[in-house]
Parts: structure tokens; sequence; C-alpha cells
């Protein structure tokens, strides 16, 4: 039983932690965070420590070396790194823009609603990884640009489903209230609705993360990723010629990629529960 005068972050947490695969997620996601911040305390080797190609995982290399002889492990610990900028990142940027097309859309209706749903359906019906592939290959393949393409094709989500919590929001006794006192309409926006809005926001930025995450793995095993950056998907695409030699090449990012796209989703879930007020209990 939650206490009814529990402060409402608390109350989040209460009914965040009552879904046991929620929480397991946010320790997956926590432990993602972790292992990218302190990439070079915890890798034992460099990404350019080279040894003995193609030796099984045991040993000194517990997940064995690849074609090159670099360590597998250390590779995926700073994959993890390239992962976490790159699903933040794509994210902000896309959110960004969602954020601003919902608001103005849902707030002012009318022509302005109109105009700017007609931009983010155009942006919907794009075929967002060939377009991303197009992109890419045409404008470079640096981890910055991946961001913004993953960024600016996935901002149409979010604003759809800020227009709808502003044109529910909007007619509240409270904006009312805010109105009748004076405030302008930046000031009703960003203080009086957005705050109110966020909720389904926050749900579909932690999905976001884990779907810029497979994007960006899915472009560099396709070899359009940045070439300087080690990542979980350059990693596999290394690994395609050699997956009857060493199978442990794709396994273990391939599994990595798994796990926290998994950790991600269940977390996305468990902040369903605990901050949709039609789920409270």
């Amino acid at each position: 039983m939650i206490p009814a005068r529990a402060k409402p972050s608390r109350q989040v947490w209460m009914r965040f932690r009552r879904k046991k695969t929620a929480v397991f997620g946010l320790a997956g996601a926590a432990a993602f965070v972790i292992v990218a911040l302190f990439a070079p305390l915890l890798a034992p080797y460099g990404t350019m420590d080279l040894g003995t190609s193609f030796q099984p995982p045991g040993g000194e290399h517990l997940l064995g070396t690849d074609s090159l002889g670099s360590d597998v492990l250390s590779n995926m610990i700073y994959g993890t790194r390239t992962s976490l900028i790159v699903g933040l990142c794509a994210v902000v940027t896309s959110n960004i823009i969602g954020l601003t097309i919902g608001s103005l859309a849902g707030y002012f209706g009318g022509r302005t609603d109109n105009v700017l749903m007609r931009i983010t359906e155009m942006f919907q019906i794009l075929p967002q990884f060939f377009l991303a592939i197009i992109v890419v290959a045409l404008f470079g393949s640096s981890i910055w640009n991946i961001v913004f393409v993953i960024g600016i094709l996935t901002w149409p989500v979010t604003a759809r489903l800020l227009r709808a919590e502003f044109l529910s929001l909007r007619k509240r006794e409270f904006v009312d209230a805010a109105r009748a006192l004076g405030m302008s309409d930046f000031d009703l926006i960003v203080r009086e609705i957005l705050p109110n809005a966020l909720p389904p926001i926050i749900v579909n930025a932690s999905l976001q993360i884990s779907g810029a995450i497979l994007l960006e793995a899915s472009l560099s095993f396709l070899g359009l990723g940045d070439p300087d950056a080690m990542s979980w998907g350059v990693m596999l695409h290394n690994a395609q010629e050699y997956f009857n030699r060493a199978w442990w090449m794709a396994a273990f990012p391939g599994m990595a990629l798994f796990v926290t796209t998994l950790a991600l989703n269940l977390t996305g879930d468990g902040l369903n529960d605990a901050l949709n007020p039609r789920l409270r209990t």
C-alpha cells in the first residue's frame, strides 16, 4: 500500500519497484551506464593492444580475441561508451524537435496544428532505416552524423504524444487560472502544461534509447559506422567473415545488444506503469 502523503517521487518509485522485471531492467540499464562511464578503468586491454588472433574465450582473454588479436571483452566495454553516446544524444536531439513541434501544435491548434502535423506525418511515412543509410553514405559516417540522422528521423513519435497531452491539458482549470493571472503563452506552455505532459515522453525516451542503439548497430554492421569509434555494430561487422572460425566475435557483442535493449525496454515498461495515472491503484 502506497502512503497517500508520500512525496510524488517516492510514490513513483514504490509503484515502479512493484514490478520485478522493471527493477531488473533498471539494474541492467544502470550497469550499462557505469560500464560506459568507466570504460578505460574496466577494460583489461586497450583497443589497439594486439596479440594472438582467434584465441578462444578463457585464460588471459575471457571472451577471446578477434581476427587482429584484439581483446573482445575490452572492445565490448569501449563499445558500450559509443552506444551510450549515440542513444542519449540521439534521444536528446529527437526530443528537442519533438517537444517543440508537439507543444506548439497542441497548444495553439487550428492552422498551426494542421501545418505541423502534416510535416510530422511526412517524416513518419519515410522509410527510416533506408533513409538513414542514404544520408550516412552521402554525408559521412562519423558518430555525430549518425546521432543527427537518428534524431531527425525519430522525433515524430514524441511530437504526436506531446500534442495529444497538450490537447487534453490546455482546457484544464489550472491552465485557465494561470491564463487569468496574465501568464504569457510561453509561460503557460513551459511552466504549466509541459511538466504535466512529460510522463509519457519520459517513457517514450527510454524506449527510443534502445531503438537508437539498435539503429547505430545496424548501420555499423553494414559498414556505415564510424571507423574511428569502437561499437558493437562495428564488432559484428568485423565478425562476418569469421562466423564459423571464431563464433565469439559475433556472439558476445550480439548478446550485449540484446541484454541492453531488453533492460531499457523493461525499464520503460516499468516507468509506464509507475507514471501512467490510469494504472495507479
